[in-house]
């Protein structure tokens, strides 16, 4: 299996890319590419946990994929170790040079270095593709430059996916994420106000570190910890306007016709369809009609998919 390892456990000589690699888009797979060509060394993929503007300015950077999300899919993609570079203040203050020189170099061992066309990092993101060229001229390290990858709609990056998701746009979120998106979370009790009125829900307790798409109800897949099944159901995320629209926001799902005892365990998320906005309903008999009505139009959704 690939390992999540932090700089002093990394395996090398390395063929390494380094950046945050959020959402494993097809930007980031070319690039990754370069990286697993070079198979005369460890194929590495370097990141800095937490983020820079998390440190720097206090920044909440909410993430397409957390670093053991990503491990199975850098698998597939021929990277064999995710490492993740501590991010302090300190580092923060690193030329790009002594970045290159004493990170890079010394303690990954890079052999050859992939980055993207717009490649920016060190001190106040001084350094460029410049400086890893004029930092690499005396030694016998390779440096691949990947263009930008480009679609009709402009540069294909994370921040149009979160656009994508904020607008629960899943269709072209999948599109660009080349896979379906998804989160998980672990189920923990709650009021049991659906089991009352006939929709027993799962209420999940996801890392407030993961991005999650617009609020709403959502046709999904939902995949129970150690089990290969999906299971048809209906989830709501956001706040819950009928039972108490002061509580914080919240991820519940419910499993279409099927009754398990999910409490304590980890759920992964799937999110296929918006079926509508979140109501607030005069009393629970209506919000237990429409919750029939979501259950009803989810079914044909995943019928329509099956196809």
């Amino acid at each position: 299996m690939i390992s999540l390892i932090s700089p002093s456990e990394v395996k090398n000589p390395t063929s390494i890319a380094i950046g945050s690699f959020d959402g494993l888009h097809a930007g980031h797979r070319k690039l990754i590419k370069s990286v697993v060509e070079e198979n005369h060394y460890v194929p590495t993929i370097a990141s800095f946990w937490p983020h820079p503007r998390e440190v720097l300015y206090n920044e909440t950077r909410l993430r397409l994929d957390l670093p053991y999300e990503k491990l199975p899919i850098l698998e597939d993609l021929g990277i064999e170790q995710l490492v993740l570079i501590p991010f302090n203040k300190e580092l923060s203050k690193l030329s790009a040079e002594i970045f290159v020189r004493d990170i890079l170099i010394n303690q990954l061992q890079a052999k050859n270095i992939s980055v993207g066309a717009n490649f920016k990092f060190g001190y106040k993101r001084s350094g460029d593709i410049s400086t890893i060229k004029n930092t690499l001229k005396d030694t016998d390290i390779k440096l691949k430059i990947t263009p930008i990858l480009k679609d009709k709609e402009g540069r294909i990056s994370s921040s149009r996916i979160r656009e994508l998701l904020e607008k629960s746009d899943l269709k072209n979120a999948f599109k660009m994420l080349n896979r379906p998106y998804s989160f998980n979370g672990k189920v923990v009790k709650g009021k049991g106000i659906g089991k009352k009125i006939g929709w027993p829900t799962a209420n999940l307790e996801i890392d407030g570190r993961k991005f999650l798409p617009g609020e709403g109800v959502y046709a999904a897949w939902t995949t129970i910890q150690n089990s290969n099944q999906k299971i048809e159901s209906v989830m709501n995320l956001g706040s819950q306007p009928t039972i108490n629209p002061i509580l914080p926001s919240a991820v519940e799902v419910h499993l279409i016709n099927k009754d398990i005892d999910l409490y304590g365990l980890n759920l992964s998320i799937e999110p296929i369809e918006k079926l509508r906005s979140q109501i607030q309903f005069e009393n629970l008999d209506q919000l237990s009609d429409q919750i029939k009505k979501d259950k009803d139009h989810a079914l044909r959704i995943f019928k329509h998919n099956k196809k």
